[in-house]
């Protein structure tokens, strides 16, 4: 989590040109506070999936096409929107700034975002960063906590997050530019339900 927050925070502030930037400051806090208290919660039930999600996102048993599907997603999405956001608002000001609420509202996407992400994992041992089946865990198709009520939980977060990024960091464009990594996502879901349809019939 400290990697992931210690990442993303130089393409924020190298992006801007400046670290007084309090928007951005407040984002990575948010980002840091509810993963860690998610991770709390998920290690007291699934301490290995943190241990497997805490790896490179690469697994030798992944389809090559998960991998680059994977690779876009994270560099168009988690580490190109909050770049965009920040050449946005300080440079670039392509589109007038978000009103304050509506600003105010992107910070509790990303909030409930990551959020879901941490509900996810908790419902779902299974839940690691590589498309792959897993024997050595006895694999099997996840339907309780999020799963009873949505079928991909932890990618129905990454919207709300990228676009709640573009928002409170006052930046349309970020937020537009969020239609990129979620496509690529919805190409990676539609891989993964083709594979582990395959593989779990249940």
């Amino acid at each position: 989590m400290l990697a992931d927050t210690a990442l993303v925070a130089p393409l924020l502030f190298g992006a801007a040109g400046t670290l007084s930037w309090w928007r951005a400051w407040m984002l990575l806090a948010v980002m840091l506070v509810v993963r860690a208290v998610g991770a709390v919660v998920v290690a007291r039930v699934y301490p290995e999936l943190l241990r497997d999600r805490a790896k490179l996102p690469m697994h030798v048993d992944q389809p090559w096409t998960d991998r680059v599907l994977l690779i876009a997603v994270l560099a168009t999405g988690f580490l190109g929107v909050p770049a965009i956001a920040g050449l946005d608002v300080f440079r670039w000001h392509v589109l007038p700034p978000p009103a304050p609420a509506v600003s105010a509202i992107g910070l509790v996407l990303f909030a409930l975002g990551w959020s879901l992400k941490q509900l996810a994992l908790r419902a779902n041992a299974f839940a690691t960063t590589v498309v792959r089946v897993q024997h050595e865990r006895a694999h099997a198709v996840a339907d309780t906590g999020v799963y009873a009520i949505v079928r991909h939980p932890f990618y129905a977060a990454d919207p709300l997050i990228l676009v709640g990024l573009g928002l409170w960091l006052e930046s349309y464009a970020a937020a537009v530019g969020a239609v990129i990594p979620v496509a690529l996502m919805v190409m990676r879901l539609q891989g993964e339900e083709r594979f582990l349809c395959r593989a779990l019939p249940e």
